[in-house]
């Protein structure tokens, strides 16, 4: 957890991703279109990705928890 505050500290966006996942890959090629220069770490690269990965979900889990979800009919 403490890796990703540091890393998040560090720029005004991060994307943690994985190298194989097209959908990341989407994602980063959006924010370069929109004139976005974010942080990319990709998380199968790096030692500690797994415990990331959990951590990030956590706070992701934890983020949806506490916003309110507005669906149409």
């Amino acid at each position: 957890m403490e890796r990703i505050r540091d890393l998040s500290s560090k720029t005004a966006a991060v994307i943690f991703t994985k190298s194989s996942c097209c959908m990341c890959h989407s994602i980063k090629t959006l924010f370069y279109e929109l004139g976005a220069s974010p942080a990319i770490h990709e998380l199968d690269k790096d030692s500690e990705g797994r415990e990331m990965e959990r951590a990030l979900r956590r706070i992701s889990y934890t983020l949806e928890k506490l916003h309110p979800q507005v669906t149409g009919t």
